[in-house]
């Protein structure tokens, strides 16, 4: 909460005049209204269409991501690729992705750059590998999956405060800003844990298998996004595993 509220602060000091937080965890009621920043408005609650990204339109100028954490597979807190352990693999264009460099290829195909993002080391590290422009924050430090030092909470909050009200400051190139939407189209592929899963996802035009757990699909982004969002809710509803967020 405290950390989001940070973020805000930052946004606030670099002259930000419209500022939407979307709580996008698990059942995406985690922020508590009466505590949020009074500059802010709030996203919750879900289903959302556009899960993490939901309310983002060409209209913003930025993106800051507080909370994340590394893909699947990686030795990050709390690592996963969107369904906990239903999801093994993903990949975008070939590139392994998780939900840092989706969020981040679709924020700029909506035409608004990622500038900040909080979470462990680890997530710092993928952010840095996907696109090194970005700022990031580390408020604790993997020991492994379930297991970190963490970073002092007042100093991790004024680190926050910190990066977001000096990227947001920064002249729109040197902040990153993303110019004009992307409209050609991406590949979009997930490994399931569940071969079911990979079948029954088949019945959605579009999709195709590249082995029995393995499912994909073109499009462009934003869209695309938004169709995997589909992918998770039949996967939770043939697995009994719902989406982390």
């Amino acid at each position: 909460m405290e950390d989001v509220n940070a973020a805000v602060r930052g946004a606030v000091a670099a002259g930000a005049t419209d500022v939407t937080v979307n709580d996008a965890h698990g059942p995406m009621r985690n922020i508590l209204p009466e505590a949020l920043h009074p500059a802010a408005r709030l996203i919750r609650g879900r289903p959302k269409h556009m899960g993490m990204l939901a309310g983002l339109t060409p209209e913003y100028d930025a993106v800051v991501c507080v909370g994340y954490h590394s893909r699947a597979g990686a030795l990050g807190v709390l690592s996963h690729s969107f369904m906990g352990h239903e999801i093994e693999d993903m990949w975008l264009d070939g590139r392994p992705v998780g939900e840092i460099g989706l969020a981040h290829a679709t924020a700029a195909a909506i035409g608004v750059a990622v500038t900040v993002l909080t979470g462990d080391d680890c997530a710092c590290a993928e952010m840095r590998e996907w696109d090194a422009s970005v700022s990031s924050v580390a408020v604790k430090y993997a020991r492994d999956r379930f297991a970190a030092e963490l970073r002092p909470a007042e100093e991790a909050r004024a680190a926050i405060e910190k990066a977001v009200a000096t990227r947001l400051s920064a002249p729109p190139a040197a902040a990153g800003t993303a110019v004009g939407a992307v409209t050609a189209p991406s590949t979009l592929t997930v490994r399931w844990q569940s071969a079911s899963v990979a079948s029954t996802l088949l019945g959605i035009p579009g999709v195709t298998s590249k082995d029995t757990r393995t499912a994909q699909a073109q499009g462009a982004l934003p869209g695309l996004y938004g169709l995997f969002g589909v992918w998770m809710r039949v996967a939770a509803s043939l697995t009994d595993q719902p989406s982390y967020c």
